[in-house]
């Protein structure tokens, strides 16, 4: 019994010696393990950044949140690399832009891609720059379906639905759709297609016939969309840096505030959590993870077989 309890009291000891290793680590990370200096102290450009596919919208809308309290920065700029992603939150980080546009000049500079969501978070800065080769536009709306009725009967799997409505399984990968389900579906993307339209046509100021001809789901290319008046200027985030300077008559020497980049500080990475997380979710896993890297084992397996003398 004595070298059971003894055999665990050093497993737990163990345990938060490793705990407050980390936590010590995290602290020094937060405090040094910054890859830009920060100019606090003066009026300044800040870029923040919209990328990859648009799935939730939380931490943009915190983090422009963070720069709007900041009294130092008297302008933003959005870089977006984006191919787009779920309607709502592309609508929320727009709004977000939009909103911000009313405190301080906000100019979007679109990099490689800026399309469909990407160009309508776009559209709620003040001015919208683009590369010649970018591709943007893309101002549309698409659901794809797959029917897989005859793959599940080739595998012999007899796969069903109870529902409460005779729409509740609409789109469903085992039958057929039926021509009241594609109607249905059809009005759904319209609408969602008229509420971009609209957003479009009012902040591109464009005529309803303009509006009726570039909306039409097509890529562009910087240069097209300057040509079509979907974008304000053809030029890299130099161009989008100077313009925001313009705009909050910053002079040109004016510090900009980049994201932080380089290195991913793994430590951060590791115990940081955004609205959308939680401790008993992806944040607890990442931990869980460490732990058993540094462990060589999976899981905690290891504190139960590792010998204790």
């Amino acid at each position: 019994m004595q070298g059971l309890l003894r055999f665990w009291g050093t497993a737990c000891l163990l345990c938060l010696t490793l705990f407050f290793a980390v936590a010590t680590l995290a602290i020094i990370s937060n405090t040094w393990g910054s890859s830009t200096a920060m100019p606090r102290g003066q009026d300044r450009v800040a870029v923040i950044d919209v990328k990859g596919v648009i799935y939730k919208s939380g931490a943009f809308g915190k983090r422009i949140n963070e720069l709007l309290e900041d009294k130092k920065v008297k302008a933003l700029v959005v870089r977006i690399n984006s191919p787009g992603g779920l309607v709502g939150p592309s609508q929320e980080i727009y709004r977000s832009i939009k909103k911000a546009n009313e405190k301080l000049p906000v100019v979007a500079s679109i990099g490689s891609v800026g399309a469909s969501g990407g160009y309508y978070a776009a559209l709620g800065a003040r001015k919208i720059y683009a590369n010649p080769g970018s591709i943007t536009a893309s101002i549309g709306v698409i659901s794809e379906f797959a029917n897989l009725e005859k793959l599940y009967q080739w595998a012999k799997i007899d796969r069903f639905a109870l529902k409460s409505g005779k729409l509740k399984d609409v789109g469903s990968e085992t039958r057929k759709m039926t021509p009241e389900e594609r109607e249905f579906l059809t009005q759904l993307l319209m609408d969602i297609h008229r509420d971009f339209k609209m957003a479009v046509q009012e902040e591109r100021k464009l005529t309803p016939e303009e509006t009726e001809k570039w909306t039409d789901g097509r890529i562009m290319t910087g240069s097209q969309a300057m040509a079509a008046k979907l974008i304000d200027g053809v030029g890299g985030m130099d161009e989008a840096v100077l313009e925001a300077k313009k705009l909050s008559n910053l002079p040109g020497e004016a510090p900009v505030d980049y994201p932080e980049s380089g290195k991913k500080n793994f430590l951060k990475e590791l115990l940081s959590s955004d609205e959308e997380e939680s401790l008993t979710g992806d944040a607890w896993q990442k931990l869980r993870f460490f732990f058993s890297q540094l462990a060589g084992q999976p899981g905690w397996r290891v504190w139960l077989l590792a010998p204790v003398s």
